[in-house]
């Protein structure tokens, strides 16, 4: 992982808000509108789409309401999203294991790819937050 990426995110953290609404966002067109458009070819049930997408809407609404209205003190906030984000790789997860049978090659290749970049935002999140608490202790 490259770390200049943290420590720039450390001088701007409210950014990570930013990235992460609008990856929620793009997250939550997939889901509803291609995978469900498209569903023979990923195999995953159109509610099982329509309840991920409304928690991406969720998750969107959050992060760009923290993004545009936090002033100061959003560390408790960043530390919420992240710890909503890691907890939505594992439902996607589940619902994985749980639908494998019925998901196609491409289904499963997809939520194997959005578990992975959303994991990835949870790290640098994490990491950033780490990040920011040594520097306030150092102060």
């Amino acid at each position: 992982m490259n770390y200049s990426i943290i420590k720039r995110l450390t001088l701007q953290p409210k950014t990570l808000f930013l990235i992460d609404g609008l990856g929620a966002l793009v997250t939550a067109f997939f889901l509803f509108v291609i995978l469900r458009t498209y569903n023979v070819y990923f195999g995953m049930p159109p509610n099982t789409l329509t309840y991920l997408s409304l928690i991406a809407i969720v998750f969107c609404l959050y992060s760009i309401t923290c993004y545009f209205f936090l002033k100061d003190n959003w560390r408790p906030f960043l530390r919420t999203i992240s710890i909503a984000n890691l907890l939505y790789c594992c439902l996607t997860m589940g619902l994985v294991t749980y639908y494998y049978s019925r998901l196609t090659t491409l289904g499963v290749t997809y939520f194997l790819a959005e578990i992975i970049v959303v994991f990835a935002l949870v790290f640098i999140e994490m990491k950033t937050l780490a990040a920011l608490g040594q520097k306030t202790r150092g102060r």
